[in-house]
């Protein structure tokens, strides 16, 4: 019998689909599941016919594997995954390859692409981005891992993924934990995307009163201008479906979020690297807000506050929201990719920032249009700093404020929350203003706690610290870390 490809491992919804995508770009792809009965549904069922062979143990599909044996697993992200880990060690050869592609933390990536190295073995850990229609047509893939692995599953990668302009949305991304490290990154921006999308939807529905067609034909309108996106493409067609009794399904949604925890640690690595990641912060804040429902409701009874209706031109309120829709969708990418810019420093990574925004254009939940002013970006400029400074963005977002400030504005003075477009648009006024306030900070901090402070008339590096009131001393605490 021909030896198989690929092997796969864990047989959700996403694994079943990966195998069918692989299987039907030519592979013949070897299938376990430690629940030996969805081995079997699966190859009786969806897979019967197909070059998919199924396997009732580990060593049963190690061996059905052609050399270098490269082993795909589609398990729960932390401890099942290192528990599989070690089940394969012991069955595999020097030079296999061991490949992790769920939303594992990429720290973890970077501790078991050691570990597994050690053993002689190569390592991957891919994001997979796209869902269960994206494992299935092509997803956006990050891979990161061992080197050595990267040209022995490339064939395979490139070929299942998507396309877009005929490239595909899967290259090498770095070593040890960089592919885990850019998904996570993507899927906190897909926390604020998806939050930015919201605001636009509760101004569009509270402040000004649009039913839900209505705001159907808006986001159906925004999908051929910049925005559009999947994640635009799909809200029209959620505020568009009505159930069996003619009634708009989103309305009858409890409105409490969930997350999965790759938002909060994009969050965390930012206050690690002492990154200002501002709006993807809200966006994680907000769904941790919607989830406290029955306080929300009670509260909302206590203060009894309720929009202040507007009054003014509808039609030009709703491009306002587009704009500032646009502008605070710029920010967050922007602050993503300084995040990875400092990561790759603290990680020695050599990120190319143009060939992710290619991996995202095509596949994954963020894919858009917009992504592709991105890459333009950084093939011009590869040590771009922040897109901000970009001259397209530069222009772009200078056109977009004057809206934005309206938007933001009219938010605030009628009631409705818009805590992304707010910090967006608060991060850009913070990072475009020369001189802020934390003279006055670091003062507080030398008079509470002699740490110290720079002086705008002394060449940076060099520390002082004042005896604010006259009895505090000369000795000081540290100097401030920037």
């Amino acid at each position: 019998m021909k030896k198989a490809d690929i092997g796969l491992i864990g047989l959700a919804v996403m694994g079943e689909n990966l195998a069918m995508n692989m299987e039907s770009k030519g592979f013949t792809v070897a299938v376990y599941n430690r629940t030996v009965s969805r081995v079997d549904d699966f190859v009786g069922g969806k897979a019967a016919g197909k070059n998919i062979i199924g396997c009732r143990s580990l060593e049963e599909l190690v061996e059905s594997l052609e050399s270098p044996r490269k082993v795909f697993i589609m398990v729960k992200a932390g401890d099942p995954v290192d528990a599989m880990i070690d089940s394969l060690l012991p069955l595999l050869d020097d030079g296999d390859v061991i490949i992790d592609g769920g939303n594992s933390r990429y720290t973890d990536t970077m501790r078991r692409t050691a570990y597994v190295e050690s053993k002689g073995r190569l390592y991957i850990g891919t994001g997979v981005s796209g869902g269960e229609e994206g494992a299935l047509k092509g997803p956006s893939m990050m891979p990161g891992g061992s080197p050595a692995a990267w040209p022995i599953v490339k064939p395979i990668f490139q070929a299942i993924c998507a396309k877009a302009d005929g490239q595909p949305c899967c290259d090498w991304v770095g070593e040890n934990g960089a592919g885990h490290f850019v998904k996570m990154v993507h899927n906190g921006i897909e926390y604020g995307d998806m939050q930015l999308i919201c605001e636009s939807y509760q101004l569009m529905r509270d402040l000004l009163g649009m039913s839900d067609d209505e705001m159907h034909e808006v986001f159906k309108a925004w999908n051929s201008t910049e925005l559009e996106s999947y994640l635009i493409e799909i809200t029209a067609d959620i505020l568009a479906y009505k159930d069996e009794n003619g009634d708009h399904v989103v309305d009858k949604i409890l409105d409490t979020a969930g997350q999965k925890g790759t938002g909060k640690w994009t969050a965390i690595s930012a206050l690690d690297e002492g990154i200002p990641l501002t709006l993807i912060g809200e966006a994680v804040f907000a769904r941790c807000l919607s989830a406290m429902k029955d306080e929300r409701v009670r509260a909302s009874g206590e203060y009894g506050r309720k929009t202040a209706p507007f009054e003014g031109d509808k039609a030009a309120l709703i491009e306002d929201i587009r704009k500032a829709l646009y502008a605070s969708k710029i920010i967050s990418y922007a602050q993503g990719y300084v995040l990875m810019r400092s990561a790759a420093k603290t990680y020695g990574w050599n990120l190319n920032y143009g060939g992710i925004a290619l991996m995202w254009r095509g596949g994954c939940i963020i894919r858009s249009v917009f992504l592709g002013r991105i890459k333009e970006a950084y093939d011009k400029d590869p040590a771009l700093e922040n897109l901000l400074l970009d001259p397209y963005f530069k222009q772009v977002i200078e056109e977009l404020v004057p809206a934005w400030r309206r938007v933001v504005s009219a938010a605030v003075m009628s009631g409705v929350p818009v805590p992304a477009m707010s910090s967006a648009l608060s991060y850009f006024d913070g990072y475009t203003t020369e001189k802020l306030p934390a003279n006055l900070l670091q003062a507080q901090r030398d008079y509470f706690g002699a740490h110290t402070y720079e002086r705008v008339d002394q060449p940076r590096g060099k520390f002082f610290h004042t005896d604010w009131t006259g009895h505090g001393g000369d000795t000081t605490a540290n100097t401030y870390t920037v």
